[in-house]
């Protein structure tokens, strides 16, 4: 995958959230899944993602957030698409900053996404730099389905969380009055999305918490050049790092992710849980 996605089976729309507007890209009928995307972008793979939650009988919502849409991830792009983001009032990427200020408006987007597409509820999908956003979101009332994916924030501290004090207990208090569950994957050795991260995610929410890990060995050795050359670890399980073969624990990861998705927002199964 070393070319741009055009996209072209999406459609674009202009999403508005208290009078901010931001591009969303949609796609397919059923619950809606917010899937935000990791860095540098809404990537080749971000969005071979996104067609597999849509496959899987959802209709995905993928915001733009930073980066170029569709563009192929490569090193000296990437490298000043995250100089932007860690500046930019939009998100805290460091320790002290607490909860990023762009999960509002995508808490507005869960709201208005649950509106259109029915069902019990949304699911959210968080990558990386936005890993953390997709619990965020389940200040929601809308969101009963958050998948963490090897969140990264805040970027100077492997232990600590994007979260402020007051967010980290409404979230806490959230999961545990509605009985949801957080499942999160990330690989042994990733230094963006350490095991001391997943030990403060436990401590946070205890068993509402699923962290799954895999091992170093079952990342894509090859991955694009941003996640080789600056990344430099394994680190995007479903995305980038993923090994599209049968039987792969990056492939079972993905579907671990689609079967739970299926089973709060399917709950009766009426929609088909795999992308297989």
């Amino acid at each position: 995958m070393s070319d741009d996605d055009a996209i072209s089976d999406f459609t674009r729309r202009s999403v508005a959230v208290e009078g901010v507007e931001k591009t969303v890209w949609v796609a397919g009928t059923g619950p809606a899944v917010v899937m935000l995307p990791e860095m540098p972008g809404i990537s080749p793979d971000v969005l071979r993602l996104a067609r597999w939650v849509r496959d899987a009988g959802f209709t995905v919502q993928v915001p733009s957030l930073f980066g170029t849409d569709g563009a192929f991830p490569t090193a000296e792009g990437g490298r000043e698409v995250v100089r932007r983001a860690c500046v930019s009032a939009e998100f805290r990427a460091f320790a002290g900053g607490g909860t990023s200020p762009v999960t509002l408006w995508l808490r507005g987007l869960a709201r208005q996404a649950h509106i259109e597409c029915g069902g019990p509820g949304v699911g959210a999908i968080g990558l990386c730099f936005t890993g953390n956003f997709a619990l965020t979101m389940a200040l929601e009332p809308a969101v009963i389905a958050p998948v963490v994916n090897h969140p990264s924030l805040p970027l100077d501290d492997p232990g600590g969380l994007e979260l402020d004090a007051a967010d980290a207990r409404d979230v806490r208090e959230r999961l545990r009055r509605d009985g949801l569950t957080v499942l999160a994957y990330r690989f042994e050795g990733d230094r963006w999305c350490t095991g001391q991260r997943f030990a403060a995610y436990r401590a946070l929410l205890g068993d509402a918490f699923d962290g799954r890990v895999l091992p170093d060995s079952a990342a894509n050795p090859s991955p694009p050049p941003f996640f080789a050359d600056l990344v430099g670890t394994p680190h995007s399980v479903v995305t980038a790092h993923l090994v599209d073969e049968v039987g792969h624990p990056t492939v079972r990861a993905r579907d671990e992710i689609l079967a739970f998705l299926g089973s709060r927002l399917h709950p009766h199964g009426n929609g088909p849980l795999s992308a297989t």
